[in-house]
């Protein structure tokens, strides 16, 4: 397995669940200095300048991409898969299709999590799962021209009402069109959903394509009630080779998450 740290590139998320907020070449330097795999970047959109800095840090700084997050779609322009307008679902994909082709630029897969929106209002949830399974069909089969997968986030309840628990979630995915399509196991959703986190990576499977790496309090690992061992077994034995990335709040500040996530990722993953 390997460790990786999130990067926000969006004013509009300031204190979200992100560890560093002050720009790629900040947190390229911190991130390699700290002995990081790999970056996951939030951007705003594809087309983010500070972006064309990205390929000639990450050889700078012998780190790579691990993932890239469409949720500034949701943030910025409140897109979703699940919107009742036809026009808005469409711009939906457009905007993910472009962070398809940022991610598999660099042999990235894009995170499909807050714009998958939810089953409100007029949309019932079995409505809502279609239109969701129609987007993330369409758009893991785009994914597939650059050779990786799509990641498909569940949420916990408070934030989504269509897929909460990864097993579930995973069999979904399976009975879709598209078979490009895997799941990111988040640990702090996970802790809000699941029963028993490691018999749910086992549930998963195979299915697991990412990991965010976060405490029941979404703050670095060693700083809630997460019991990581057991999941890093899991993950053993299904055969997960992918990352950890820690997807935290920058508490105290970012440099500490940072610290305490790289120490914890190097403790939890030691051959025992």
């Amino acid at each position: 397995m390997r460790s990786a740290v999130t990067v926000s590139l969006v004013p509009e998320a300031r204190g979200g669940p992100f560890v560093f907020w002050d720009g790629l070449i900040d947190a390229c330097e911190r991130a390699s200095r700290l002995g990081f795999d790999a970056i996951e970047v939030f951007p705003r959109d594809a087309n983010a300048p500070e972006l064309q800095l990205l390929p000639e840090l990450l050889a700078r700084h012998a780190l790579k991409v691990a993932a890239v997050g469409t949720g500034g779609g949701w943030v910025v322009q409140k897109l979703t898969f699940t919107h009742p307008d036809p026009d808005r679902r469409a711009k939906a994909q457009a905007f993910v299709r472009e962070i398809v082709d940022l991610a598999g630029s660099f042999g990235a897969s894009a995170i499909v999590g807050s714009m998958q929106g939810r089953a409100e209002g007029e949309v019932s949830r079995d409505q809502a799962l279609q239109w969701l399974g129609e987007s993330l069909s369409a758009l893991g089969d785009y994914a597939q021209r650059h050779r990786v997968p799509l990641l498909y986030e569940p949420l916990n309840r408070y934030e989504t009402n269509l897929h909460n628990r990864v097993g579930p979630a995973a069999a979904w995915l399976k009975s879709l069109p598209s078979q490009n399509v895997r799941i990111l196991a988040d640990l702090f959703h996970m802790n809000l959903e699941e029963p028993d986190l490691a018999a749910a990576v086992h549930a998963a499977g195979t299915s697991i394509g990412h990991v965010h790496f976060a405490d029941s309090n979404r703050q670095a690992i060693g700083s809630g009630h997460t019991a990581i061992p057991p999941i890093i077994s899991a993950l053993r034995a299904i055969g997960y080779r992918g990352y950890l990335s820690a997807e935290v709040l920058a508490l105290p500040d970012s440099m500490s998450a940072a610290e305490r996530t790289i120490a914890a990722f190097r403790r939890e993953t030691a051959i025992r």
